[in-house]
């Protein structure tokens, strides 16, 4: 029998003494699963568990109707845009929360929904102190800001006002440094804390060797691995890459047991991860490691900044980020070693010179 629980199972004991396993997810129907941890019977309640998924949740509407020209009636309409349906499901789910949130917002004294107030009086002042309330985390400040910048700009549209009031709100300054570079030092001692023949070495060697995103990560599978080489489609509009195996990872891949498994990053059932899931895993494996401020978005700039340092172009680092634009890929590369690169430089200069 195994100690280790599944993500969202709890261990208690009824009023008899004897230990039960209870599946508790928030938004999720809960169930006792049957027999222990390891056997077939508790793999195949859990798994029936996952699937069933969230229960659907009835949109909080106040009365039997969108308000008309209300804030969710132009989200509303916004949804059913080409535009809209133009955008990649994973953006489509990240905006649609991030809005969804904000007009599920009560205030003022009234306790009315935010979703229920008249484009017409979204004015800037009102917004401008709905994002200071969001001073402390301004990233998340400055996407609402964005994403509601579209939202009113269909309002626009629509002529149901002459202007967008967002496109006159302040900005707020975000950390210039972003996730935490990881250096090699960094890289050695996660190395040292998971060995090979794990999931968590995997998947720190398949993240710097593709320097994908964790929502590629999650979803490598071995059709993705072909004569030696891994593709990924990067997400965010960035270019699709196609970079040789490193040694490192190849030594990562072929320590672990040989399984029917598709996705190369699986859960101890054999699952892939969810997107979030697996960012919550990594941040483990970090924590674990003694590299809190370590995340797997920072070794998507490790393997920026060692590229450079190789004397990698911007052109040939963006042939394995993916990135479109030499200006974020140089942003990524930030923290090259600046001593290195003079070395190198100094290198091109003969003895004569």
């Amino acid at each position: 029998m195994t100690t280790s629980l599944p993500p969202h199972v709890y261990a208690t004991r009824d009023r008899h003494g004897k230990t039960r396993h209870r599946f508790v997810r928030k938004g999720w129907k809960s169930r006792y699963l049957p027999g222990d941890p390891g056997d077939a019977p508790f793999h195949a309640a859990y798994a029936e568990a996952i699937a069933q998924g969230p229960i659907p949740k009835a949109p909080v509407k106040s009365g039997s109707r969108v308000v008309p020209r209300s804030l969710d009636d132009v989200f509303a309409r916004m949804k059913h845009t080409v535009r809209w349906s133009r955008k990649k499901a994973t953006t489509q789910q990240v905006q649609a929360s991030a809005i969804e949130r904000f007009l599920d917002r009560k205030g003022g004294k009234t306790g009315i929904r935010y979703g229920e107030r008249p484009v017409t009086a979204v004015t800037v002042a009102w917004l401008d102190n709905k994002f200071a309330e969001m001073a402390d985390r301004p990233a998340a400040a400055n996407n609402l800001r964005k994403f509601l910048a579209v939202l009113m700009d269909h309002a626009v549209k629509l002529g149901w006002r002459p202007d967008n009031p967002v496109r006159f709100t302040d900005t707020y300054q975000e950390s210039k440094d972003g996730f935490h570079t990881w250096t090699d030092a960094e890289i050695e001692q996660y190395r040292a804390h998971h060995a090979l023949g794990t999931m968590a070495r995997l998947t720190l060697e398949l993240a710097l060797n593709t320097a994908a995103r964790r929502c590629n990560v999650a979803t490598l599978t071995r059709d993705d691995i072909k004569d030696g080489r891994i593709c990924t489609a990067h997400a965010k509009g960035s270019d699709e890459t196609s970079v040789p195996m490193l040694p490192t990872t190849r030594a990562a891949l072929e320590a672990l047991p040989a399984a029917p498994i598709r996705h190369l990053v699986v859960t101890s059932f054999g699952k892939p991860f969810s997107v979030a899931g697996l960012g919550n895993k990594m941040r483990e494996w970090c924590n674990d490691a003694g590299l809190p401020h370590c995340s797997m978005h920072g070794l998507r700039k490790a393997i920026s900044r060692q590229l450079a340092e190789a004397g990698a172009t911007d052109a040939q680092g963006q042939a394995v980020t993916g990135h479109k634009k030499a200006t974020t890929f140089q942003h990524y590369r930030a923290k090259a070693n600046r001593a290195a690169l003079a070395d190198r430089a100094f290198g091109h200069f003969s003895e004569d010179d």
